[in-house]
């Protein structure tokens, strides 16, 4: 790719002249000249600038649609190229949610990299949502989420069970009950994840089902990731819904209890997440690998 274009590039994806030229260790009046150079060849504004911020044009926004695309076939173009060869090389841009990137595939990218030493692989966290976004600009090559709502521009695959459970810290006032009912569960103080969380939405579709009114919880507070939430629970009277695969350290050293709640079960599904229509081989090689993988 030409420069300029990876200069764009960087600039659209952080909406920051500064942090562009951090980014490619260039000066920021370089980012600039770069930048100026594009919009004169494609004689229109790519940014609009507005006090300390910029925004994307309608022409940038085509322009980064287009690119992102160009970049892609170029890192295919590296992988196909490698396998002639017998060499497996390239880039590969993974984004999981929160849960997934923290307790499920860090193991399976480091055995991923044992056999395929010559690909790198990016690693981006946020929660399930934010990465379904991502997917759909281009920005990732895959997604591993955990909530149960679906993008009708994206295909989804199963690749692994888990399960949400209850549970306190053990100092709580709770932490002796072990097993409470759906009433308890309603009424006692409750700590959940974000907004945009799979697990949140998950959680929520099974309290639902269950019968129970979510947003008559006595929710404390919401917070952004797991590990952020079993902390909270250290030093709070109340409960949380997570991924038993994020708590077993936890459960193991009786820093956390799980309790269980009569009536209330919530299994899900990690999914793998890529846009619909032409996958890479290496989307294909990596998807291949990751159900294959003996968890």
């Amino acid at each position: 790719m030409d420069y300029r274009d990876i200069v764009f590039l960087n600039v659209a994806e952080n909406l920051s002249f500064s942090k562009a030229a951090g980014n490619l260790c260039i000066s920021q009046p370089a980012v600039t000249k770069h930048i100026k150079e594009l919009e004169s060849r494609y004689k229109v504004n790519l940014f609009d600038r507005k006090g300390n911020k910029i925004f994307l044009t309608r022409a940038g926004e085509l322009v980064y649609n287009s690119l992102k695309k160009i970049e892609g076939v170029y890192r295919e173009l590296d992988f196909e190229v490698g396998k002639l060869s017998n060499i497996s090389t390239g880039e590969f841009i993974l984004g999981a949610s929160s849960t997934i990137s923290q307790y499920v595939i860090p193991r399976v990218m480091a055995s991923f990299h044992k056999r395929y030493p010559g690909i790198k692989i990016h690693l981006i966290n946020g929660n399930s949502f934010d990465m379904e976004q991502l997917l759909l600009k281009k920005t990732i090559d895959m997604a591993l989420v955990e909530n149960e709502s679906s993008q009708l521009d994206i295909r989804y695959v199963d690749f692994m069970d888990d399960e949400l459970i209850t549970v306190t810290g053990a100092a709580s006032v709770y932490a002796k009950r072990r097993n409470i009912g759906l009433e308890d569960f309603k009424q006692f103080p409750i700590v959940l994840r974000e907004v945009g969380s799979g697990t949140l939405e998950v959680v929520k579709s099974a309290l639902i089902s269950s019968g129970i009114d979510f947003d008559g919880l006595n929710t404390h507070v919401h917070l952004g990731s797991t590990e952020s939430i079993k902390n909270f629970l250290l030093d709070f009277d109340g409960i949380a819904v997570v991924s038993e695969k994020a708590v077993l350290s936890e459960l193991y050293i009786n820093q956390l209890v799980k309790l269980n709640v009569s009536g209330l079960s919530i299994p899900r599904k990690f999914r793998v997440a890529v846009c619909k229509g032409y996958e890479s081989s290496m989307v294909r090689m990596f998807m291949d690998f990751l159900l294959q993988y003996n968890f």
